[in-house]
């Protein structure tokens, strides 16, 4: 009975360090990827292969606040350009603009239409050149012109956008080759990783879908044609790349939630 009692500890064990290392990659993930406090400051480089598994679950915190302005704004009688400017910030205000970031780089770096090595360096470079300045005043007159456009947005719709837009971004740097130079080459790429992230990204598309909303749908596929853009301009896969295609992907959900839910 001893080695019976003994391997049964050992697989109990095992079990809680495979749960903790999943909730500590949730927190990691939480406060890497949004500027909203996280409630438990944490970080265990066991954990770091699932930060990018629970990247959908993130999702969930900016999905709920857009969620519940989308909801209140119209029953406070808000007026839509003021509404337009609150749904158009939230999604960009709860990740500390992280993604906007990624976004302007990319701009500056692709629409220089220089040679790959130029583009690659622009990418890095700190500075904000005037493709960037101007790709952004086109998204936020962008965003806060479909803000405005409808009365109401299906609240349902805006909680899963962020979280389908997520789960393809995570898919792709589970599967798209990272650049040398991206923080992603170190990421944990797995088999076990990808099935969750694809399991996720069909709930979170597939459930909206069946009751009637296609704007995750929408986000999910506009984040996955402009990441092979800019994977395909600036040869690999990064954080860069990631964020400009979350900004599009959002964008282009958001639209499609107004127009058809």
């Amino acid at each position: 009975m001893a080695p019976d009692s003994r391997g049964t500890g050992d697989g109990k064990r095992k079990g809680q360090i495979r749960l903790k290392q999943w909730i500590y990659g949730l927190f990691m993930a939480w406060g890497m990827f949004l500027a909203i406090p996280c409630p438990v400051k944490v970080w265990e480089e066991a954990a770091r292969p699932k930060m990018m598994a629970l990247l959908p679950a993130v999702g969930l915190v900016p999905g709920g606040l857009w969620a519940l302005a989308a909801w209140g704004l119209p029953k406070l009688n808000c007026p839509l350009p003021l509404q337009g400017l609150v749904l158009a910030l939230i999604p960009w205000l709860t990740t500390g603009l992280l993604h906007l970031d990624g976004f302007m780089d990319v701009c500056d770096a692709v629409l220089s239409r220089r040679d790959l090595k130029t583009r690659q360096r622009i990418l890095k470079d700190a500075h904000c050149g005037a493709f960037a300045v101007i790709s952004m005043c086109l998204l936020t007159a962008a965003a806060w012109a479909v803000g405005q456009s409808w009365d109401s947005f299906p609240p349902g719709a805006l909680l899963a956008v962020p979280v389908a837009s997520r789960a393809a971004a995570a898919l792709a740097v589970q599967w798209l080759r990272p650049m040398a130079t991206s923080q992603y080459a170190a990421m944990g790429r797995t088999f076990g990783n990808r099935l969750w992230l694809l399991a996720c990204l069909g709930l979170a598309c597939g459930v909206p879908a069946f009751l009637g909303s296609w704007a995750p749908m929408a986000a999910a596929a506009g984040y996955g044609l402009s990441c092979w853009y800019g994977y395909r301009n600036l040869g690999g896969m990064s954080g860069d790349v990631s964020g400009f295609a979350l900004t599009i992907g959002e964008l282009v959900g958001f639209l499609i939630a107004g127009l058809v839910g």
